[in-house]
This record gives C-alpha cells, sequence and structure tokens, in this order.
C-alpha cells in the first residue's frame, strides 16, 4: 500500500475503502468543524440560544423550574440542574454546562438575564461563580417567552445523544433573543459578537418589519438606533457607522463611560464613573491607572521608553488618586481625584478616556446559524427577517396544533349531546349488548372515538346540568375553531395576531434603555509642547537628539567612535521626525520627545518598532505642511506631504511602494505643492524642477508640475528611463541647483554641484533617458543645495 493511502474497514464488515490521507483530512476536519460551528459555538436566529443554552433551559423547564405563581418555583442546586443537563442532553464536561449557567444568571453580562440565581455568580470585576455545589437556579420569568409554547406542537424534536429521551431543536421564542441577550463566541473559522439590544426598541422594529416588510433602512435605525448594553455607557460613533455595522453585518462601535462630577467643599471636586463600556471592568481601569503612573520597563529593554515616560507624567499631572467605590448599593463607582481643583475638568476626563478602557471599541459581528440551517453573517434586517419567518411558522404550527384538538374535542362534545338526548336507550343498549361498543356505534351512527368515550364516562356526569354544560363548551369551541380557522386561512389576520402578542410581550417585559446613543469625538489627549526652534541631529547609526535654536554648525557635534552625521534638520518642536524604512514604512517620532544633544541621544529603536529583518535608510524632520519628493531605485517617484506620511502606531505605515530588489533613495524637500496646490512653509524656496541622477551617470531634469501628489503613497511615476543594470541613485527637488555625491576612483567620496546652466543642459520630459555627465564618479546620491 502506498504511504499515502490507508484503508478504513466500515463497521458493518463491508468492503474497506482506501482514501489518500489529505482527502480523509479534510473530510474529518470539516466535519469537525462544522459540528462545532453549529453544535457549539454559534447561536440560531430562532431562539438565539447556543445549544448548551438551550438543553439548560429545556432540561430546568423538565424540572418543574419555571416561573409559576407569584414567587415562582423553589430553586435548586446548580450541580443537580448541570447533572440533569448532563445526564439527558449534553455529554461534554460539567464545568462547559455551569459556564453557560453561570453566564445566563449573570446581570452583568446578559441584558436580560433567563436564570435567576441565587448566591454567588461572580462579578463585573472578573471573579468566577462559586461552585455548583454552592449556588442555587431557576428560570427567570422573562424565560416564559422561549419555553411557554413548547408543548403546543410548535417546534421539532430530536432524539438526545442516546435516543432515551427527545430535546427540542429550536425553543419556541416569542421574541428574537439573539438580538435581545446578544452572543459571543469562536468556532473554527467563524466567530459571533452580536451585542444585546433593548426589548422594546426590538419588539417595535419586528412590528414595523410584519407591518411594512419594505420598511426602510432610515425609518428602521430610528425605531433601532443602536446595542443597548447591560452595563449602560455611550456609544459616541456616528449613527451612520452604526447603520453600516447593522447593514454589512460587522462593524466596530466606538463607546465610552459615563460619569458625573461630585462637587465636595472648599471649591474641590471629583470625578465619579458610574457606568463602563461593554466588557469593562472596575479592576481593569485600576491596573491601567497602575501601568500608567507605575510603569514597568519591557522586555528587551534596560529602561523605560520615552512614551511610557511621557505618558507618567501626562496622567500624574492632572490625577492624584483614585479609587473603587463599588458595592452593592452602587454596582460601579470608580472614584478620580485631581491633582487640583484648578485643573480642569474636560483635561481630566479626556486623560483617562484616551489612555484607559473607559473609552473603547466594541465590536459587531452578526454571525448565527440561520433558518436553512447553514452559518451566515447577516444584516440586522436579515437578522429580523428571519426570525419573523421562524415566529409566522412557530404560530401557524401552534394554531393547527390547537385546531386539532379543539376539533377532536368538538368531536367528542357531540357524540356525549346525542347520547344525552337518549339516555335511557343507551344504558338499555349497554346493559343488555355483549358489545354495546358496536352496538351504539350501529344504533346512533357514532364514530369509534365516540363510542369508546361513552362508555368510559362517568354516570354523575349524564345529569341535566351536564348537557348545560356541554352546550355552552361547544359554543366556545366553535368560536374558537372559527378564529384558529381564519388565523390559518388569512395571512392578514395571522400577522395581525403576531404584532397583537408581540406588543403584549413587549408591555410585559419592557425597559428603559441603559445605553446613550450620542455622537461624540473620539478622546484624543494632546501633549502640550512649547512651539519653539530646535535642530535635530540624526548620526548615520541612527541615535537621535535635538538642540535648541537654529544655525549650529553640523562639525560642533560630537558622535561615538565609528558613527557620523547622517544630517540636520533644522524644524520646530511641534514638528515630526520621519523615519524611512527598507521596506518602505515610514515612522513618525515627535520632536518634542527626542532627547537633549548633551549626550550621544538616544537610538530610533527606542522610538519604533521596525519589522524583523528591515532597517532605516533615510531621515527628515519638518512641518506637517512640507513638501517631499519620494523615489525609489527603480525610478519611480511622487510627491507626499509630511502630514500623509504620519502615524500614531510605532510599528509606522506602509507608504512607499518598492519591488524586488529596489531601494528607498533619499528624499528631498521639495516645498511646492502640484498645480492647483499651495506651496509649503520652510527652510528652502518653492522648487520648480526635479533632478535625476542614475548610478550610470547620466542625469535628467523636468519641472516639478510633470509629478503628481499621492496622498496615500504608492509607487509613484516613472522619473527617469533607466538602462539595463543600471538604478537611480536619487532625485532632488531644486530651485537653482544641486548636489551629486558618489564615490570616485581609488574608493574617495567626490561631490559636485551643478547650477542652472548645467542642469538646463540635462533637461527633456519626464521619463526619458536623460543624458551622460561627465562627473568623474559614480553617483551615489543627489541632495538639493538651496
Amino acid at each position: 500500500m502506498d504511504d499515502d493511502l490507508f484503508t478504513i474497514a466500515p463497521a458493518d464488515g463491508g468492503d474497506e475503502t482506501q482514501l489518500d490521507l489529505g482527502t480523509y483530512a479534510q473530510q474529518a476536519y470539516l466535519e469537525y468543524a462544522l459540528s462545532v460551528v453549529k453544535g457549539r459555538a454559534l447561536p440560531d436566529v430562532a431562539d438565539g440560544q447556543k445549544p448548551v443554552q438551550r438543553r439548560i433551559l429545556y432540561s430546568m423547564a423538565r424540572m418543574g423550574l419555571g416561573y409559576t405563581g407569584a414567587a415562582g418555583a423553589k430553586p435548586v442546586k446548580s450541580a443537580r440542574v448541570v447533572g440533569d443537563v448532563l445526564g439527558r442532553f449534553h455529554p461534554h464536561g460539567d464545568q462547559a454546562a455551569y459556564d453557560a449557567l453561570v453566564r445566563m444568571a449573570q446581570d452583568f453580562a446578559q441584558r436580560y438575564p433567563l436564570i435567576d440565581g441565587q448566591g454567588n455568580f461572580g462579578s463585573r470585576d472578573g471573579d468566577g461563580a462559586a461552585a455548583m455545589r454552592y449556588t442555587e437556579a431557576r428560570l427567570a420569568r422573562i424565560t416564559r417567552l422561549l419555553l411557554d409554547e413548547i408543548d403546543e406542537g410548535t417546534v421539532d424534536f430530536v432524539p438526545n445523544y442516546d435516543g432515551s429521551t427527545q430535546e427540542p431543536v429550536q425553543l419556541p421564542a416569542r421574541l428574537p433573543f439573539a438580538l435581545l441577550n446578544g452572543a459571543s463566541g469562536i468556532a473554527v473559522g467563524l466567530a459571533t459578537e452580536i451585542p444585546s439590544h433593548n426589548l422594546r426598541e426590538v419588539a417595535d422594529a419586528c412590528v414595523a418589519l410584519i407591518k411594512d416588510p419594505k420598511l426602510g433602512d432610515e425609518e428602521l435605525a430610528q425605531i433601532l438606533p443602536g446595542p443597548d448594553y447591560p452595563g449602560g455607557g455611550q456609544i459616541i460613533s456616528a449613527a451612520s457607522d452604526i447603520a453600516e455595522a447593522y447593514r454589512t453585518g460587522r462593524g466596530s462601535l466606538k463607546v465610552r463611560a459615563r460619569w458625573k462630577i461630585e462637587e465636595l467643599a472648599r471649591g474641590q471636586w471629583q470625578l465619579v464613573v458610574n457606568e463602563l463600556p461593554p466588557g469593562v471592568s472596575a479592576q481593569r481601569v485600576l491596573e491601567e491607572i497602575e501601568e500608567l503612573t507605575n510603569p514597568k520597563v519591557k522586555a528587551g529593554k534596560k529602561a523605560l521608553t520615552q512614551d511610557q515616560l511621557q505618558l507618567k507624567q501626562a496622567v500624574l499631572a492632572v490625577l492624584d488618586a483614585v479609587r473603587d467605590e463599588s458595592s452593592k448599593d452602587a454596582a460601579v463607582r470608580i472614584v478620580f481625584e485631581p491633582k487640583t481643583s484648578r485643573i480642569s475638568q474636560a483635561e481630566l476626563t479626556t486623560t483617562l478616556l484616551a489612555h484607559t478602557s473607559l473609552e473603547t471599541s466594541a465590536p459587531i459581528n452578526l454571525t448565527m446559524v440561520g433558518l436553512d440551517g447553514r452559518p451566515t453573517q447577516k444584516s440586522l434586517r436579515q437578522m429580523l427577517t428571519e426570525w419573523i419567518e421562524f415566529r409566522q411558522r412557530t404560530v401557524e404550527r401552534r394554531s393547527r396544533h390547537r385546531l386539532d384538538k379543539v376539533l377532536d374535542r368538538i368531536h367528542i362534545l357531540e357524540g356525549r349531546q346525542l347520547v344525552l338526548l337518549n339516555i335511557d336507550e343507551v344504558i338499555a343498549i349497554i346493559r343488555a349488548s355483549d358489545e354495546p361498543k358496536q352496538a351504539l356505534i350501529d344504533r346512533f351512527r357514532l364514530t369509534e372515538r365516540q363510542a369508546e368515550d361513552i362508555l368510559e364516562i362517568r354516570l354523575r356526569q349524564l345529569a341535566r346540568l351536564e348537557a348545560i354544560k356541554i352546550e355552552q363548551e361547544l359554543t366556545e369551541l366553535r368560536e374558537e375553531q372559527k378564529r384558529l380557522e381564519e388565523i390559518l386561512g388569512s395571512p392578514a389576520a395571522l400577522r395581525r395576531l403576531m404584532v397583537k402578542e408581540i406588543e403584549q410581550d413587549a408591555k410585559q417585559f419592557a425597559d428603559a434603555r441603559r445605553t446613550l446613543i450620542q455622537t461624540d469625538k473620539r478622546a484624543v489627549a494632546e501633549v502640550r509642547v512649547i512651539d519653539e526652534p530646535v535642530t535635530v541631529v540624526v548620526s548615520s547609526k541612527g541615535w537621535l537628539r535635538a538642540r535648541q535654536g537654529h544655525g549650529h554648525e553640523p562639525s560642533s557635534f560630537a558622535f561615538k567612535s565609528g558613527d557620523g552625521l547622517y544630517g540636520t534638520f533644522e524644524c520646530r518642536t511641534v514638528d515630526t521626525l520621519l523615519a524611512f524604512g527598507s521596506n518602505g514604512r515610514i515612522y513618525s517620532i515627535p520632536v518634542s520627545t527626542l532627547p537633549g544633544a548633551r549626550g550621544d541621544g538616544q537610538p530610533v529603536t527606542s522610538f519604533i518598532d521596525l519589522e524583523s529583518g528591515t532597517h532605516v535608510v533615510h531621515y527628515f524632520a519638518g512641518a506637517p505642511g512640507a513638501w517631499l519628493l519620494l523615489s525609489n531605485s527603480g525610478g519611480y517617484g511622487f510627491l507626499a506631504t509630511v502630514e500623509n506620511m504620519l502615524s500614531r502606531q510605532r510599528g509606522g505605515k506602509s507608504f512607499v511602494s518598492c519591488g524586488p530588489g529596489e531601494t528607498l533613495c533619499r528624499p528631498s524637500p521639495a516645498n511646492v505643492a502640484p498645480p492647483g496646490g499651495q506651496p509649503a512653509t520652510g527652510p528652502y524656496a518653492p522648487a520648480t524642477h526635479v533632478c535625476c541622477a542614475s548610478t550610470g551617470g547620466r542625469i535628467l531634469t523636468f519641472e516639478i508640475g510633470e509629478l503628481k501628489a499621492q496622498a496615500n503613497g504608492g509607487r509613484g511615476l516613472l522619473l527617469i528611463d533607466l538602462e539595463a543594470k543600471d538604478s537611480l541613485a536619487g532625485a532632488a527637488a531644486y530651485t537653482r541647483s544641486v548636489r551629486i555625491a558618489g564615490i570616485g576612483r581609488g574608493g574617495k567620496e567626490r561631490e559636485e554641484t551643478l547650477e542652472i546652466r548645467s542642469l538646463n543642459n540635462a533637461k527633456a520630459g519626464r521619463g526619458r533617458k536623460g543624458k551622460a555627465a561627465d562627473l568623474g564618479f559614480k553617483p551615489a546620491r543627489v541632495d538639493r543645495v538651496e
């Protein structure tokens, strides 16, 4: 047998089957993935429950733990519930079942808890629940909306794992619990993150779609404006962002905490946070504050980074103390005391929001198992439409089931009514006949069902009063029959009934919205920097520093042994130093964070996170409006501003596209916008031309207007037509002259300044080959002189 084949022997002793390992692994993994997706991780659009949750609720209903009477059923130990669930329906670990039970009882995890738990069921700070032998549970009142109709023929039942009993495929949900409580889960290749919503709003949206299936997106958004999280908070995303997330089924919302300012004696005040974003705990916020105010040296570093020191200084400048005063009376109460009462309240709140989880992102991923049994990412409208279809089917099945029972009861009562009219003859037949059942059928033309009922009837039910009751019950049943037949025969009547029931349930269980939806800008903590002139000094090995003022002689700067000057940049403290990576990524370093010029400075790697296998090749410091000419050794280039290249991430942003074997050339200050743009300010006069030099000694100049600006970066336009085995040594924007540097004979560094007359001799259209220049050395870089 080949190495990549193996034999499967069927259990029934039939013929063996040969499969290659790849095919078998693919089939086995797909079956496993589908089992995880549908059997564990994703909720059903019909009832919003995962299988383990559905089994827990159904098992508790069978145990008589439903909400009955004024006080409800007496709770039982959670261990008893878990045992019944495992023994009958869910052959998995007991901890998995108990964790699901605990989550359904946590009011901070579910908007409408389905289980009423007694005992320690955990906290929002991440504390775990007590062991199942200590806690007790029963079904919550709202769970009636999931289970009340389960015995009315509304849903299908399938055998449990060992065939000893039956379990429901779905629960007959009277409202879309997939939206009410949401869901979170990770499957194989799929994940779901459905936020919770307000019951009244969801019910109103369902009613509106039942009445008008073509309801517009704007009208639907007004009825259901956004999620309603259990812990409250505020959604600050724009309405258009929420609508887009609902339309596509995927998105991210910006959510922040809610707070109040408490005035104290003698003009003092404190900020009190009383609502947190979803998934954020008071403990987490306190840990973040501790990390900001008492940072630890990162792995692989010898000291705190500049960013850590800067954040520590910014937070300690406005915050004096923080404490958690949460209790039974206040589920969330985090108190922040300002450094002094003179600090602006807005400054403190902005600092806290910008650097902690008090402002965060909440994902939306509406992935679930649809009515067709397939796991799919759906839009909000699709979710509601599918649930309405499920609810319509459920009401139809319930009505048909009830109609069958009504018709059967009418049939029985009609037989009894006939007997009561001929009671003496019936008694005589029963006494005289050996087979009274058949005799009654022959004499009164009864059905077998009616005859059996008459033979089993009690004598006291043959009284005159019973005849009146039968007549009354028949009247009521025939009216109910008429109503049920109307529902089943008229789609309009069915929709009216659905609307009526949804409105009744909403009236009974609806509550006020907890999460405020109010658009606001994201909090950005701006570091106050005094705007003053500064000279940035960069060494050849990437050591950075800054000296106050302009006009310093480059020769006055000292460097470590073996290091030298890369360049100096006269700019201001509010400007940015750009580091250009060999892979085309550009990293941003605020000039204000650079160390002073007394020492050797700090390496560039302490300010940025370089990708593995890359290094910084060039630098530039300037104002956001400064224009640069960017080019690569392949002969392509474009214009962009410093602002286009800025990134808040230490990992920078991908900006310049370089082909295989190509490298980034030294950026050249252009100080001019393309036609229609405004020239930027800076130390150079507006550039009018571009000079390109190839390593083969060819030079080409053309007007800068032939280039284009690319705000999003890229490869750019062809600057010069390079010959085979030739590359671009550099390109510079200029007004009157440029300096070309390179290596001459004997390995000596050479440079030559070309004035306007020499440059004009090489003038041609962009993308031409240029003119061979007798420089006497091989060009390596091109710089602008002025």
